[in-house]
């Protein structure tokens, strides 16, 4: 995918298509951008029209035309989850439309974070300090409401035996107490299995602001992709090891974009944390219940981990010395490519993160005074 410039962290782009097939090319020879085209997949030809792709160095690409999807919100069927929306969408853009986050916070950020026998203690209202979106917007119907979180996670985390899937929940909170949320609750035919789509690929615009942030059914403000407003709040720079920006829900810390060229040596200079995974070449199978299309980052599982293709492992981590560990952590990074926030976890995450009935994280909202 390709590499946005880090530009006071006001153009950072949340992510964009990452192969675009010699197919695509060929059927915009010649052809000017809005024109229709027609290329071969593996499945048949394809009808869409000629887009200049960032990824595509100035050349046109054919993309596939976009069939209609519900955009109407889901509703609380009874059973503890809105039924899932049916989308037909197989191919996007890489670009989620943007509200402007012009409007300031709706009371004071409160947040808590203490040390209580093995447990770091987080308690939070989800409030940011830094302006949002507007919400209700057209991509994102539902209105920022005061939460009341209380998160343990271990104080002293150890890594597991193997990763843990970050499922359909919270990946940890910033020290801003608001929520990270790798994933949409977004699949292809509404089909809940393998054909889960990526929630910043455009594909389905969600109405997320400029902090590539939106709002839960349940009021919560929560982030999809690089918090911009909480990085410029905390000072993120490229000249510099990002400071610490909050904790994952297995306890291990959270930093954004910079790090040491070696992790454990603070003297080997400061370069961008980069992600192994990249996306997939080829066409995605074909059938009643499966997309087709080639692999562009539209779905999860468009992607897969190459080992060693970037300086972080597959949870988007590394073991790092870091001003606020100088004896040595694990910690994981915000990437300005995919994943950009990890989907897995490399110790063992807080049953509190968990979401479902009961649960601490979904408790206790209250409409703000």
């Amino acid at each position: 995918m390709k590499k946005w410039l880090f530009a006071g962290l006001c153009g950072i782009a949340p992510l964009a298509l990452a192969h675009v097939p010699d197919s695509a090319l060929k059927a915009c020879q010649n052809l000017s951008s809005g024109a229709s085209c027609t290329m071969e997949l593996h499945n048949g030809q394809v009808s869409g029209r000629c887009r200049d792709l960032p990824q595509s160095h100035g050349l046109l690409a054919c993309v596939p035309e976009r069939k209609s999807a519900m955009r109407s919100a889901g509703k609380d069927s009874g059973g503890g989850r809105p039924p899932a929306r049916k989308h037909t969408i197989v191919q996007s853009d890489g670009l989620q439309e943007t509200v402007p986050a012009t409007q300031a916070p709706i009371t004071f950020s409160e947040v808590s974070i203490s040390i209580q026998g093995p447990w770091r203690v987080i308690e939070a209202n989800g409030i940011s300090e830094h302006k949002t979106g507007t919400f209700p917007n057209r991509g994102n119907p539902h209105e920022i409401e005061v939460q009341r979180y209380s998160f343990r996670v271990p104080a002293n985390p150890q890594i597991a035996a193997k990763p843990t899937p970050v499922p359909l929940q919270d990946f940890g909170i910033g020290l801003n107490g608001v929520p990270f949320d790798p994933s949409a609750a977004e699949w292809y035919l509404g089909n809940r299995g393998r054909w889960r789509y990526e929630a910043l690929s455009g594909a389905i615009q969600l109405g997320v602001d400029d902090n590539y942030a939106h709002v839960q059914p349940n009021g919560a403000y929560h982030y999809h992709g690089i918090p911009t407003g909480l990085l410029q709040r905390l000072g993120v720079s490229q000249e510099r090891h990002s400071p610490l920006i909050g904790w994952a829900a297995d306890g291990f810390p959270i930093y954004a974009l910079y790090g040491y060229a070696d992790g454990k040596e603070p003297k080997s200079g400061i370069v961008e944390m980069t992600s192994s995974y990249q996306v997939k070449s080829g066409n995605r199978p074909k059938g009643s219940k499966e997309p087709g299309g080639y692999y562009d980052g539209t779905f999860v599982d468009d992607y897969h981990y190459v080992a060693g293709s970037g300086t972080l492992d597959e949870c988007n981590g590394r073991m790092v010395r870091t001003p606020e560990f100088p004896s040595g952590t694990y910690a994981y990074f915000l990437t300005e490519d995919w994943p950009i926030i990890p989907r897995c976890y490399k110790g063992t995450p807080s049953e509190d993160f968990r979401r479902g009935p009961g649960n601490n994280q979904r408790k206790g909202a209250k409409k703000r005074p």
